[in-house]
């Protein structure tokens, strides 16, 4: 155990996140989310929710200052209805490590495009649907 580091962030997922440069990405799947089947490298942090895993990954993680939009989203396939509400849980939870971020979506298939490129894809237990949140690493200043 360390001091100040949130206990769900796992060895393997603080190396990842060590490991990751200016640029790098790294995706937060939900439930339903093809983890398995898309990941460069795969972290599992089944059980857990995506909020409690972006709230603590951002305690470390600085976004991406030089892009637009250093968090996207996969938006909802037109005609779908799905509560998409934990989207707000997470644009708070943005807002909280770092003011002012804008949080943009990707359509479905181009989501699932971005993601398979990413660092490492983490799976959880997140029972939402549309939960899936990629975060581009920015530098420590």
């Amino acid at each position: 155990m360390l001091k100040g580091i949130p206990t769900i962030l796992s060895p393997e997922l603080l190396k990842v996140l060590m490991e990751m440069g200016h640029g790098d990405e790294i995706t937060i799947g939900d439930g339903n989310y093809p983890a398995a089947s898309t990941a460069r490298k795969l972290i599992r942090l089944d059980g857990h929710g995506v909020c409690e895993i972006l709230d603590a990954i951002l305690t470390l993680f600085p976004l991406d200052t030089y892009v637009a939009e250093p968090v996207l989203l996969m938006e909802k396939t037109p005609g779908d209805t799905a509560d998409t509400s934990i989207w707000n849980e997470y644009k708070a939870i943005v807002e909280k490590h770092q003011p002012g971020t804008k949080v943009g979506f990707l359509e479905r298939f181009a989501f699932y495009d971005r993601a398979a490129k990413s660092y490492a894809v983490i799976a959880t237990g997140e029972t939402a649907v549309y939960a899936n949140i990629i975060l581009k690493k920015g530098v420590v200043k």
